[in-house]
């Protein structure tokens, strides 16, 4: 069987890293974890699982269709923590633009726990 890299970075095999997240086999142990999967559905344009995970008072903010369309509008090329926290998670995600240059979009995305689930709730942005 050919193991494809999991897209988080992680190392791992994609089955064996974010994938049981995107397919509710499991569900992500930490915020980071989360953020990892969360990137890796962007990579996958996995809309439901990225709509899923984000916090419910903060969904009619992101739509599966805008998630959709941003996942498949972007390619993305890899994920860097800079750190994180119980609920937090600062993050470098590189992109090619549409002139094919790296750009990097550098976020604190922050998280809550609820239920025993993690969820994105927001974050800043950093030039």
């Amino acid at each position: 069987m050919n193991l494809i890299n999991c897209p988080c970075g992680s190392g791992m095999a994609f089955q064996h890293c974010c994938q049981p997240y995107h397919l509710k086999a499991k569900t992500a142990p930490t915020a980071e974890a989360l953020m990892r999967s969360r990137y890796s559905a962007f990579v996958v344009a996995d809309a439901d699982y990225l709509y899923e995970t984000t916090h419910s008072s903060k969904r009619k903010n992101h739509s599966k269709k805008a998630y959709l369309n941003s996942a498949k509008n972007t390619k993305w090329l890899k994920l860097e923590i800079v750190f994180s926290t119980f609920d937090e998670v600062e993050f470098k995600a590189y992109y090619l633009n549409k002139k094919f240059q790296t750009e990097v979009l550098y976020e604190k995305s922050n998280f809550r726990l609820e239920d025993g689930k993690w969820y994105y709730v927001d974050g800043d942005f950093y030039s």
